[in-house]
Parts: structure tokens; C-alpha cells; sequence
């Protein structure tokens, strides 16, 4: 008797399967048929295939990425005229700018020139003062009328500050 072991059993098992490869492919191939055929008597019966539906699906996809699109584009080019138009407004900003900071110095300049006038015009008075001081009073015997006096003091006095006025500008 010959006493088969689990490592011949196995070989044994492989060997059979082996043997019969074209009734294995013909259980498989009809395992198949059965299937598409199942499927295909599945559809006819419900009347229903889901191409048709994966197509319209498709094409409605299809139409609302395009509308998003044409909105990204609208919206592009709206931000792009929005930008612009800050651009130039900032511009016509900077312009303004410019405008104020070239008066500013003109005025300034105008101070400081001012300024010295004033100082010099100041210096003058000042100068008319101490002259006036220093001056002995007049004796009423000697003295001219007193209305030709304060003429001669006045033309004194202008002589000066036209003197004063033409160093500081000179």
C-alpha cells in the first residue's frame, strides 16, 4: 500500500488542477457570461443605463465650471480697473503732494526773507531810539519849529532803514 503524505497530497491537488486547465477556463468563461448577461437583462428590465446619466452629469459639470470661469474672469478684470483707478488716484494724491511741499518751502522762504525785514527794520528803530537819547535837548532859543524838527528826524530815520534794508539784502 502506498501511504500518502500531506507534501504528496499537495502535489497531488496541483497536479489535478493542472491536468484540467480547459474545464477551469470554462467554468471561468461562463461564470463571465452569466454575469454581463445578468447585467445586461438588468438594464434592459429597469429600462435604465447609467451612461446617459454620466454624460449629462458630465456636460452639466462641464457648464458650471464654465460659468465659474467667465465669473473669475469678470471679477479679474474688475479688480484690475479697481486697481488702476487706485493707482491713479494715488498718483493725482502724490501730485497734490508735491504741489503742497513746493509752496511750503515758498512760504518759508518767504518767512525767513520776512523775518529778516523785520529784524532790520527792528535794529533801525532801535538804533533811532539811542540816537534820540543821546541827542542834548534842544534849547528853545536855537531850535527851529518844532514841526521842522520831527520832519528832519523822520527823513533821518527813513535814510536809516533804507541803509539797514540794503546790507540785509545785499
Amino acid at each position: 500500500m502506498i501511504e500518502v503524505t500531506s507534501e504528496n497530497a499537495k502535489t497531488g491537488d496541483v497536479a489535478r488542477i493542472g491536468a484540467q486547465p480547459i474545464a477551469l477556463a470554462a467554468a471561468a468563461l461562463l461564470v463571465l457570461l452569466l454575469g454581463a448577461s445578468g447585467i445586461g437583462l438588468w438594464r434592459a428590465y429597469t429600462g435604465t443605463s447609467p451612461e446617459p446619466d454620466r454624460v449629462v452629469a458630465a456636460r452639466q459639470l462641464q457648464a458650471k465650471t464654465a460659468q465659474t470661469s467667465e465669473r473669475l474672469v469678470e471679477k479679474t478684470k474688475d479688480l484690475e480697473v479697481t486697481q488702476q483707478e487706485s493707482i491713479d488716484q494715488l498718483q493725482v494724491v502724490q501730485d497734490q503732494l508735491q504741489t503742497v511741499k513746493r509752496l511750503l518751502a515758498a512760504q518759508q522762504s518767504d518767512t525767513k526773507r520776512l523775518s529778516e525785514q523785520v529784524a532790520a527794520l527792528t535794529e533801525a528803530v532801535e538804533g533811532l531810539r539811542q540816537s534820540y537819547a543821546s541827542t542834548p535837548p534842544p534849547d528853545a532859543s536855537a531850535s527851529p519849529s518844532p514841526r521842522n524838527k520831527s520832519i528832519r528826524t523822520r527823513s533821518h530815520a527813513t535814510r536809516n532803514v533804507h541803509r539797514k534794508l540794503a546790507k540785509s539784502r545785499g
